[in-house]
C-alpha cells in the first residue's frame, strides 16, 4: 500500500495516466489501479521501468523505492495467522509494524496493542461467536505477538485516547477487569506510550465519528495511513486532505482530554471502583 501511493503520487505528478503506465510496463490500466492500492504484488523490472517513466533518476531515491518494492514481496509473520484473520486485517498488521508513530481514538473497547491476555480472550471470543477454542487461542496469540512490538527496542511512539465508555463496559469478570485498569497504569508510565481518557463528563467531542487509527511512517516520504475498521471490511486512507481531518480530530480529542498524568488518576479511581 505504501509503495502504491508512492507511486500514484509519481504519477500524478508527472500528468501521465494509468493506461500509459500500464502500456509502459506491459499490462492494463485496471494492473496499474491494483498496483496504487497495494492489491498485487511488485516485479522489480516493473517498478524500475515506472520510475524510469516518472523522472525519478536519483539513485538512492530509485533504490530506496525499490527496497520497500522488496520487502513488499516477502510474507510477514502475521501471515500464518491469516487463517483466524479476516481478509482485510493482516495488510493492517504489516502497516502496524512498520509505523513509528500510532495515533489512536478507542470507544468500544481497549485497544489491542494495551490489553491483556484475559481481557483479549474475553473481546476475541465476543467477536468470533461461534469460533473454536483453537481459533480463539490463535486470535489471542497474534494479539499478543503484536504487543511485542510495542514493548521492545525501536518501539513505536504511541498515542491513544481512550473514551471513558471502553473502561466501563466489562469484558470479562471482575478481575479481567481489575487486571486490565492494573495493566493500562503501568503501561501508560512508558516512554513511548502516551495514554489519555476521554471522561464521559466532557460531553460531545470530535470523536463523533468513532474509533480511528492514525500511522506513521519513519521514511518521511511515505504518507501517513488512517485505518477505519468496519464489520464486514476496513478503508485505509493516504490522501492528504482525508489523513488532515483526522489529525485534527484527535489533536482536539488530546486537548479536550486530561494529561497522562490525571489520566492515569482516573485510571485508579476506576480501579479502586471496580
Amino acid at each position: 500500500m505504501l509503495l502504491g501511493s508512492q507511486l500514484r503520487r509519481l504519477r500524478e505528478a508527472r500528468g501521465i495516466t494509468r493506461e500509459a503506465a500500464g502500456y509502459a510496463i506491459r499490462a492494463s490500466e485496471s494492473k496499474i489501479s491494483r498496483m496504487e492500492l497495494g492489491r498485487v504484488s511488485f516485479k522489480t523490472r516493473d517498478v524500475e521501468d515506472l520510475l524510469t517513466l516518472y523522472g525519478i533518476t536519483d539513485g538512492a531515491e530509485r533504490e530506496s523505492l525499490l527496497s520497500l518494492a522488496r520487502e513488499a514481496n516477502v510474507a510477514g509473520w502475521w501471515h500464518s495467522y491469516n487463517d483466524v484473520l479476516p481478509s482485510w486485517f493482516p495488510t493492517y498488521v504489516g502497516l502496524e509494524g512498520a509505523a513509528s508513530l500510532i495515533r489512536v481514538y478507542e470507544v468500544q473497547f481497549v485497544h489491542g496493542l494495551l490489553q491483556t491476555e484475559q481481557y483479549a480472550r474475553a473481546v476475541v471470543r465476543r467477536g468470533m461467536k461461534g469460533a473454536s477454542a483453537a481459533d480463539v487461542e490463535r486470535r489471542v496469540a497474534l494479539r499478543l505477538e503484536r504487543q511485542k512490538h510495542l514493548l521492545g527496542d525501536g518501539a513505536p511512539e504511541f498515542h491513544i485516547v481512550l473514551d471513558e465508555a471502553a473502561l466501563r463496559r466489562p469484558y470479562g469478570d471482575r478481575e479481567v477487569m481489575r487486571g486490565q485498569l492494573q495493566h493500562l497504569i503501568d503501561i501508560s508510565e512508558r516512554p513511548n506510550v502516551r495514554l489519555q481518557i476521554m471522561p464521559f463528563g466532557f460531553g460531545g467531542h470530535s470523536g463523533e465519528s468513532g474509533a480511528f487509527t492514525i500511522l506513521s511512517f519513519p521514511e518521511s516520504d511515505l504518507s501517513d495511513v488512517v485505518y477505519l475498521e468496519q464489520l464486514t471490511s476496513a478503508l485505509y486512507l493516504d490522501k492528504r486532505e482525508d489523513v488532515t481531518q483526522y489529525e485534527q480530530a484527535l489533536k482536539e480529542l488530546q486537548q479536550d482530554s486530561p494529561g497522562p498524568d490525571e489520566s492515569r488518576d482516573l485510571l485508579r479511581g476506576l480501579l479502586q471502583l471496580s
